[in-house]
């Protein structure tokens, strides 16, 4: 390859946010940049830094396109990501670019930089581009040096290690499993379900967008929501009512850490605008018979109404305030609405099987998708085991935090992403078994993988070092997989969300993982089982 990388970095749509975080970007890009140099490169960037606004990233798809225009499209190319980046910047000049790709990211969890690097990589795997991608703490380590050799002499990264994938065996799931699997799969594709998507598209994730086609063959249909319905819809809710569902919260034990100034602190105002919003999704819900529905919060509804994440949380539990509808009757009484976050219509359809399936099984039903935020070793001591930062902005159920109700408090999101403010639903997850999962697109087809792990207590002083080192105010899972290492997670991962739910034992959740494989394979989902069971036996003999 030429010793010349062309370099360009996708930012955000906040400029909010794009200011805050160039910092972080620019110190990457530097060391990139040694590390390249090292080898005997040297890197271009493909746009200049923007000093009038304060920073250097690619901010709008037509910056982007316009961007991709004057870069010679057979040139080895380097996506370099500090940040949450908005794919769609990029994805049009990608897309066309005929020249070698590699993808970056730095190992930190300061700012979701490894979020935005698994969006890309899921949203170019959906596409169909080919690319290369890495990832490094400090781009010294003997690691990374090789690979980024390797990418730089070949332009292309041979392979990374995937030994911890294997194909599902369908005749290898115990006959009772199978049967359960397709009585719910031939109760879907003949009563069909219904998703309701409050707008498309939600932060540039272009990966967790699900073509109707695909759809289909699950007997799933979209039942195309607009946001401003459920503006409309939450600012027409009663004062009453809002104050209700408030009250219950605060009778359930939870915390809500309140302040005066609106564009610092959470507010009893915004706490009840989430109250109404709550209120007025459940009922939009019910009224188009949505078995599941996502909210996308961002672009838009952000200036008009408080966070949506305290409503999520609360919409996926099955233990939630009650909501009447017009005639006086409960909604759904004891059970969850079933959400997924940022319209992520992959986890979409996994919290779907997950709902339906574990209800059959008699396990808990609570899902939530989280970011693969980072991950470190514990540094207390009290485990071996490679702990990951599984942590969503606010929008976990409070059956998966220690304590539930009582163990979950509220703080304002963060002024830089959540102008209008609103609360978060925090805690950190309660030990216990977990079956994680991921639907993606490839190949034009459904596909998912799925392993099994725990969510584990962690010290204190440990749990504070790892919310310093991310968002404090969002609830976080300490998660460990089972015989999937880091470096084999982010080779393989599709995605910037990973779906969990937990068990009551290792041996219900060995079954509940082999079910949900069972029914994603009988509604046609290639699926891939990752890394093996809590003892180190292999989830199934071929």
């Amino acid at each position: 390859m030429t010793k010349e990388i062309i370099l360009v970095c996708s930012g955000d749509l906040r400029e909010s946010a794009n200011i805050q975080c160039w910092g972080a970007q620019a110190d990457m890009e530097a060391r990139l940049g040694a590390a390249i140099a090292k080898l005997g490169g040297r890197v271009k960037r493909g746009h200049q830094v923007k000093q009038d606004l304060g920073h250097g990233f690619i901010a709008t798809q037509k910056e982007g396109i316009e961007v991709f225009a004057g870069i010679d499209a057979d040139a080895p190319l380097i996506v370099a990501e500090a940040v949450w980046q908005y794919s769609q910047n990029v994805l049009a000049g990608l897309i066309a670019h005929r020249g070698p790709i590699l993808t970056v990211a730095n190992w930190s969890g300061t700012y979701p930089g490894l979020v935005g690097l698994l969006n890309l990589n899921g949203s170019l795997t959906k596409a169909g581009v080919r690319y290369s991608t890495l990832w490094s703490e400090d781009f010294e380590d003997a690691w990374f040096t090789e690979k980024l050799a390797e990418w730089l002499e070949t332009g292309t990264i041979a392979s990374h290690d995937l030994s911890h994938v294997r194909p599902f065996d369908l005749a290898a799931v115990p006959m009772e499993l199978r049967n359960l699997a397709e009585s719910i799969a031939d109760d879907l594709r003949k009563k069909r379900s219904i998703m309701g998507i409050f707008d498309e598209g939600c932060m540039g994730m272009y990966n967790a967008i699900v073509p109707d086609e695909l759809f289909f063959p699950l007997g799933i249909f979209k039942e195309r929501l607009s946001q401003s319905a459920l503006y409309h819809a939450a600012i027409n809710v009663s004062e009453e009512d809002a104050r209700a569902v408030y009250q219950w919260l605060l009778n359930a034990g939870m915390t809500f850490h309140l302040g005066t100034d609106e564009a610092q602190h959470l507010t009893e105002a915004q706490v009840l605008g989430q109250c109404r919003m709550y209120i007025a999704a459940v009922r939009i819900a019910d009224q188009f018979r949505c078995e599941t529905i996502g909210i996308q919060y961002q672009q838009g509804l952000k200036d008009l109404l408080p966070a949506s994440d305290l409503v999520e949380g609360l919409l996926n539990n099955d233990d939630r305030p009650p909501v009447k509808d017009a005639h006086g009757k409960v909604i759904r009484d004891g059970q969850a609405v079933v959400h997924f976050n940022e319209v992520d219509e992959c986890a979409g359809i996994d919290a779907l099987m997950i709902n339906r399936l574990h209800r059959a099984l008699g396990q808990p039903v609570e899902t939530t998708l989280h970011d693969l935020r980072w991950g470190d070793a514990d540094r207390s001591g009290s485990t071996d085991d490679y702990v990951w930062v599984f942590e969503i902005s606010g929008a976990a159920p409070p059956a998966h935090h220690e304590g539930g109700y009582r163990g979950s408090d509220s703080v304002r999101q963060p002024p830089m992403f959540f102008a209008k403010g609103g609360g978060t639903l925090r805690g950190v997850a309660r030990p216990g078994e977990i079956v994680w999962s991921r639907v993606f697109v490839e190949d034009g087809r459904l596909k998912m993988d799925i392993g099994r792990g725990k969510a584990i207590t962690l010290p204190q002083a440990e749990t504070d070092r790892r919310w310093d080192l991310t968002n404090r105010e969002w609830p976080m899972m300490h998660g460990v997989l089972y015989g999937v290492t880091r470096d084999q997670m982010m080779a393989r991962h599709k995605a910037n969300h990973v779906q969990v739910v937990y068990a009551t034992d290792a041996a219900a959740a060995d079954e509940a993982m082999l079910s949900k494989a069972t029914l994603a394979h009988q509604l046609g989902m290639e699926v891939a089982l990752c890394g093996h069971r809590a003892d180190g036996r292999p989830f199934q003999t071929a």
